[in-house]
């Protein structure tokens, strides 16, 4: 063997020829089962293979590799692991110039059948497979390194490669042994198929580049769905750790697209295979958000809320087959849908809680369009087809993704938190009939409003004995944030207002607006927010002791507990003494006299309560005249408090309230309330001398007079502009929506050519009437 390799060595012209004849007589033993002179051949060949390094080596590679070819052939296990050993020998040597004709079709073909191998002798069947497998790593390297390596990404080859890959991984035990970055070479076993794929595996994704990473995907979720790996998904999440671990960080984004487009393909699917592939992204996403994954960011959330879409139309229409068929298998199904769901919420949360906060604010913006709001013409995901039900889970769904992205969030200014285009719109499900849906509008303000983490210490309504002990964060109100209470300002007061009102609030509304009230106390108040929170407060009191909206007693009873649960921590947050001493006096009278005010009381499961409120009983409510006296010996401007919390009135009441301004079938034109008919004839009197010295002596209606034009020049002088509006806007709304309704009820269409509809024994009739027989308003005939 030395003398032959000197030979070669020294003569390399000789080479080719010396391995035809090598190969002729290997071809001829191999057929003749002398499986020794095979093993002898091949010595040789690995050994000039090694010890040659010339230009002229070309054609004794042709040859040798026919050879391998050969034994990788035959049927005799210990020959395909003789050829794929000198297979991998080969694969190593570096070559000075590429081979531009030279093909490995066949050696991947070969190799991905070794790695499905049966054989009897479990011994023997690993020892093919891992053969098998290193062979693919040898073509893998070999054709990397070669300038023609883009013949290896084609899509006939990666769909060999990877499913054989896969095949073996998937044998492990251990899954989540694999989900971790990869480890050092050192640490490889190369008796453990699955050990071994696996790093052949990292391997070849590590080498994939721009063009061809989407070839090497692609295949993974053509394994997955042939053996229905995605219900249960543990392999194919691992697999997509793998793969976000292993490719290079600025291709993340292909693999997120790829799972994308492939979650559209299967969007009519079982729940659980729709749930696996969710999942899987989620993973992907975890691992790419810490990275940046380029223009992916929209189409992620994109494609998530359409498929959320899909998931609740499926559900609902599901339900509906359900109620006629009476199928037994309908509610497995619909937590299905429901394991889909919190899958998509999840995803959206854990992505967008991983982007920085400029990402985050455009996502926010971005699922708040989605949003649809009651009365709007058109939505970009086609929610018109919901229904009402659809509508009503869309919102749920979308506004717990939105709470679970704004978890964390902490900007420098509220206006940046709360910009005017997402502030509207997101108060708008506030003042809806559903009060989940109002309560994940309140803790998303809370997620953004709450910019030094308080919220957790105000959890539940109480009151609380000592604030100090609470240890409240806060830090000087800023410019911005005065600037945005002042104009924004009005519409958190309305809505904390209106959404005390609601009939259907629980122990949970009552608990989120009490923490709304107390989070704008400590991050947005200063001396003119505290004078508008007292407002509220005493509004909120006057609601519940008047119920001019025929609220149950068990909700008027909740707002008295909020309202002294709010002005026990305002109190004590603002260290007025004389205002904190009245507070706790009515605190402590509630405690002996009307504990159903408290709300350690009113929110227990069984409470008594109270058949009326008496507006005489002044001890137990907090009187505006003290508080008024105790802040402005403090320093506070207190004239406003004087003049009535009024909310403003906007389009959305009309849009987004079941109750409307005019739910009477009666028509009254009149403005003040109680002036109707019979209360005028009753008011009717004679006319006697007692009457016109009455009407003569006239100095009493004077005073009247001056005594309202006092109170009405002190209202505008001192009110803000808003109430002002509010109230005009209020008396503006009332005579237009009378207006309307008379015009609905008197204003007749002009008469149809099909002339005037009767209706007998439940038929319409018509009797048509000629055109030159209508009669037209003079003005329109010329």
């Amino acid at each position: 063997m030395e003398k032959l390799t000197f030979y070669a060595v020294s003569a390399p012209e000789k080479l080719d020829r010396i391995g035809a004849y090598l190969a002729e007589r290997l071809s001829r033993d191999v057929v003749r089962h002398r499986y020794g002179y095979v093993l002898i051949a091949m010595e040789a060949l690995d050994q000039l293979l090694m010890a040659c390094h010339s230009q002229s080596i070309k054609p004794f590679v042709e040859s040798f590799l026919h050879m391998v070819a050969k034994l990788l052939e035959s049927g005799e296990p210990k020959l395909q692991v003789l050829g794929t050993n000198s297979f991998v020998k080969f694969a190593n040597i570096e070559e000075d110039t590429p081979s531009y004709h030279r093909r490995y079709d066949f050696f991947v073909s070969r190799f991905s059948a070794m790695c499905h191998a049966y054989h009897e002798d479990p011994e023997v069947q690993t020892e093919i497979r891992i053969a098998g497998i290193r062979g693919i790593q040898g073509v893998v390297r070999k054709t990397v390194n070669d300038e023609l390596q883009a013949t290896i990404w084609e899509p006939q080859h990666m769909d060999k490669i990877v499913p054989s890959l896969l095949f073996n991984m998937q044998k492990t035990e251990d899954v989540d042994s694999r989900a971790c970055p990869p480890s050092s070479p050192g640490g490889e076993k190369e008796d453990n198929p699955s050990v071994l794929a696996e790093n052949c595996f990292r391997e070849l994704l590590g080498r994939a580049t721009y063009g061809n990473m989407n070839h090497a995907v692609r295949p993974v979720f053509a394994h997955l769905d042939q053996h229905r790996l995605w219900d249960p998904n543990e392999f194919a999440v691992s697999c997509f750790k793998i793969i976000m671990y292993s490719i290079q960080a600025q291709y993340s984004h292909h693999v997120i697209q790829e799972i994308l487009a492939h979650l559209d393909a299967r969007r009519r699917d079982f729940p659980r295979v729709r749930a696996g592939i969710i999942q899987a992204l989620l993973q992907a996403v975890a691992i790419a958000a810490k990275g940046s994954i380029g223009p992916t960011v929209l189409e992620v959330f994109n494609t998530l809320l359409k498929h959320l879409r899909f998931s609740i139309d499926f559900e609902l229409s599901d339900r509906r087959s359900s109620v006629t068929s009476a199928c037994i298998s309908a509610n497995a199904k619909d937590s299905d849908e429901r394991i889909v769901q919190n899958a998509i919420i999840q995803t959206i949360g854990f992505f967008g809680c991983n982007l920085p906060d400029y990402q985050r604010s455009e996502i926010m913006m971005f699922i708040m369009g989605k949003v649809p709001v009651l009365g709007a013409t058109s939505h970009t995901l086609e929610t018109n087809q919901l229904g009402d039900l659809g509508t009503r889970r869309f919102q749920i769904m979308l506004l717990r993704s939105l709470l679970m992205v704004t978890t964390g969030y902490s900007a420098r200014t509220i206006s940046a938190a709360l910009p005017a285009p997402f502030l509207d719109p997101l108060l708008s499900p506030s003042l809806m009939d559903d009060c989940e849906l109002r309560q994940l509008v309140l803790e998303i303000l809370h997620n953004l409003i709450d910019r030094h983490d308080n919220r957790a210490k105000l959890r539940g309504i109480r009151i609380i004995p000592d604030v100090s002990d609470l240890k409240i964060k806060r830090d000087k109100i800023s410019k911005q944030d005065v600037s945005f209470m002042k104009k924004h300002g009005q519409q958190l007061y309305r809505h904390v207002y209106l959404g005390c009102k609601e009939e259907d609030n629980v122990q949970k509304n009552f608990e989120l607006l009490y923490t709304t009230l107390a989070l704008v106390t400590i991050e947005l108040a200063n001396e003119e927010v505290v004078i508008d929170l007292v407002r509220v407060a005493i509004a909120l009191q006057d609601l519940a002791i008047l119920n001019e909206d025929n609220l149950p007693m068990f909700h008027r009873c909740g707002v008295m507990a909020v309202v002294a649960a709010y002005l026990n921590f305002l109190s004590q947050m603002i260290a007025v003494p004389a205002f904190c001493q009245h507070v706790s006096k009515v605190i402590e009278t509630r405690t002996l006299e009307a504990p159903y005010f408290l709300p350690e009381t009113i929110f227990r499961e069984k409470c008594s309560l109270p058949k009326s409120l008496e507006k005489e009983e002044t001890n137990l409510f907090f009187l505006t005249n003290q508080m008024a006296e105790s802040l402005g010996g403090s320093g506070y401007c207190v004239e406003r408090l004087s003049v009535p919390y009024v909310p403003l009135v906007t389009d959305e009441d009309r849009l987004s309230r079941r109750r409307s301004l005019v739910d009477t079938l009666s028509i009254q034109v009149d403005l003040l309330p109680g002036c109707n008919l019979q209360e005028k004839v009753n008011s009717t009197e004679e006319i006697t001398f007692e009457t016109l010295k009455k009407a003569i002596d006239s100095n009493g209606l004077e005073e009247q007079e001056k005594e309202k034009r006092r109170l009405v020049i002190e209202k505008f002088q001192k009110a803000p502009f808003e109430e002002i509006a509010a109230q005009c806007e209020n008396k503006a709304n009332l005579l237009h929506d009378r207006l309307t309704q008379i015009l609905e009820r008197t204003v007749r269409p002009p008469p149809s050519p099909s002339g005037n509809t009767s209706i007998t024994a439940g038929r319409v009739h018509y009797q048509s009437i000629p055109v030159y027989e209508m009669k037209f308003p003079d003005l329109c005939v010329y």
